[in-house]
């Protein structure tokens, strides 16, 4: 898979497990293109969606701040 012909270089959180319910990020776009690759890490051939880098960087933030927990 590629983004304007730039290879993509994939990669999963260390504090994924292997429960199969993670995401990978192609950091690599983020400096050159301005957004951050994602993909379904159990299904690599998938679709793939790019979000802006201050879209990526604040869903991050909310995350880290339990903006999404019950």
């Amino acid at each position: 898979m590629t983004t304007d012909s730039l290879p993509l270089t994939w990669f999963k959180s260390s504090y994924s497990g292997n429960g199969g319910s993670c995401i990978e990020v192609a950091a690599n776009l983020v400096t050159s293109r301005g957004v951050v690759p994602v993909r379904d890490s159990k299904d690599p051939h998938g679709p793939v969606v790019s979000f802006p880098t201050t879209s990526f960087s604040a869903f991050i933030a909310a995350v880290k701040g339990d903006a999404f927990a019950e």
